[in-house]
């Protein structure tokens, strides 16, 4: 009797470890929430005292926080092309917000030779789907989704038409979704309401297999706008909103009749609305949050959070009224620190160590290789990235970037580098014969108050040969 038990508690120990090592090659889920123009300081996890983003915090309580990582770019579309190339402004297809025209759905595409990282994902066997805010190519161009990695896509496919919340329709992969009651006159069905419904219908129906989920919201984006609902009323008459931000102006148009689609409406209380918006966002993160917890696969999923830019200006959004740059300079469309670096939060149960934090300096390039060492997929085409799984994992050898490299060829001109503590930066690059060069040194001066460039001439030549050899021509964003 007593050799049966051994027997049977052998094979029982055999099993467990046979299934615990099969659960260990197990394939991680990986979702990619991605806010737009949400500020470095707009989380109550980065200083944020106005408003509190209780299911974001959770994210740092339970995972990493990175202090020092960037976003691709101080604008929506290229900071997006770096995301899904694992390619800086130098080297991606596009590198500024470039329209076809207004009349024109969709912007100009990408270039649908570069390896993404959905190709990655959708190579190692994951389903693939994106939700929320496109912008990098019309539908059946070479940039729609559907041509680059992407079984699914729901939301908008055009940036532009993004500025309202409330449109007629949304696109899901080829179709048009028309939402209920919503005609540009009257405002029913909030738009990432939708998306966020379809966010979840993906994860629930790929509870089973390996999913890539990347859900690049519109959320806090302007048009400054919410529905009028307990979210909206939990804010209402909270902040002293001064002057109401409100026709006339050049780049506003208010529902109705003669309303033009790519403006925004105005707005008699933004304060109150725009920590709605973020509240909302904050909401959502906790939804899909707790849906992984319900489907019994938040432990083998790895949730990264981040925005594309720094807060914007536009539409009634007052980031020096909440701080939302936490002190750093410049806002969306700037290269100071204010405008490119970015939150960035990860949770990967017993893989991440919860409340831990980072200064690795990164951006939005190094996610393609991280994500292919997390799949073990080799062939990745190009990329300026490294791979972050080594912080990620609390591993004490992580490969660091000898510099980073931005260029924004539009506002005049700009290009910025980051080497070590070193910032440099150069504006109206376009417009001046021999723009300013701006140095800075963030150990102890991250507010880039203090430009030194003349007392470190070896450095900014250093710089100037880095923004030399990291530009290279491009056909659509033409920049010296």
């Amino acid at each position: 009797m007593k050799t049966i038990v051994k027997i049977l508690t052998l094979v029982g120990f055999s099993l467990v470890s046979v299934l615990g090592h099969a659960q260990s090659k197990t394939k991680p889920n990986v979702i990619y929430i991605l806010a737009d123009d949400l500020g470095y300081g707009d989380l109550s996890c980065y200083g944020q005292k106005k408003f509190a983003t209780p299911n974001i915090d959770k994210l740092a309580a339970r995972g990493i926080k990175f202090t020092q990582h960037y976003s691709g770019s101080a604008v929506c579309a290229p900071s997006r092309s770096t995301l899904i190339t694992g390619l800086h402004t130098g080297h991606t297809s596009i590198r500024g917000n470039l329209e076809r025209g207004h009349d024109l759905e969709g912007q100009v595409a990408m270039d649908g030779t570069e390896v993404t990282i959905a190709d990655i994902f959708k190579n190692a066997g994951y389903a693939t789907g994106a939700f929320g805010k496109w912008g990098l190519g019309f539908i059946d161009s070479e940039g729609d989704p559907l041509n680059q990695g992407f079984d699914e896509f729901y939301g908008y496919n055009c940036q532009r038409k993004a500025h309202r919340y409330f449109p007629p329709y949304l696109w899901h992969n080829k179709e048009k979704i028309f939402l209920k009651g919503n005609d540009y006159t009257e405002k029913v069905t909030y738009a990432p309401d939708e998306i966020q419904k379809a966010t979840l219908e993906f994860i629930v129906k790929n509870k089973k297999k390996p999913f890539f989920a990347y859900v690049p919201f519109v959320l806090p984006h302007a048009e400054i706008i919410s529905p009028n609902d307990a979210v909206y009323n939990a804010f209402k008459g909270k902040y002293k909103e001064g002057k109401p931000f409100v026709l006339p102006n050049n780049y506003l148009s208010d529902y109705g009749p003669n309303m033009v689609e790519y403006k925004y409406a105005s707005q008699l209380a933004p304060h109150a609305v725009y920590a709605t918006m973020v509240t909302r966002l904050d909401n959502y993160v906790g939804e899909i949050m707790s849906k992984l917890v319900e489907l019994g696969i938040a432990d083998n999923t790895l949730v990264i959070f981040t925005s594309d830019n720094g807060p914007a200006v536009e539409g009634g959004a007052d980031p020096e009224f909440f701080d939302g740059t936490a002190g750093l300079r410049g806002v969306k469309r700037d290269l100071f620190e204010g405008g490119i670096r970015a939150p960035f939060l990860a949770v990967w149960p017993n893989k991440i160590k919860g409340g831990t934090s980072s200064n690795v300096i990164s951006a939005f390039w190094d996610m393609k290789p991280t994500f292919a060492a997390i799949v073990g997929e080799k062939k990745i085409g190009k990329t300026d990235g490294i791979s972050l799984l080594p912080t990620l994992l609390g591993q004490k050898t992580q490969k660091l970037h000898p510099y980073m490299y931005w260029e924004f060829p539009q506002t005049g001109g700009r290009k910025a580098v980051r080497l070590g503590n070193w910032k440099g930066v150069i504006y109206d690059m376009t417009q001046k014969e021999n723009p300013e060069f701006q140095l800075y040194d963030l150990s102890t001066d991250p507010a880039e108050t203090k430009n030194i460039a003349k007392a470190n001439p070896k450095i900014v030549t250093q710089m100037l040969d880095i923004m030399k050899k990291e530009h290279t021509d491009s056909v659509l964003f033409p920049f010296k």
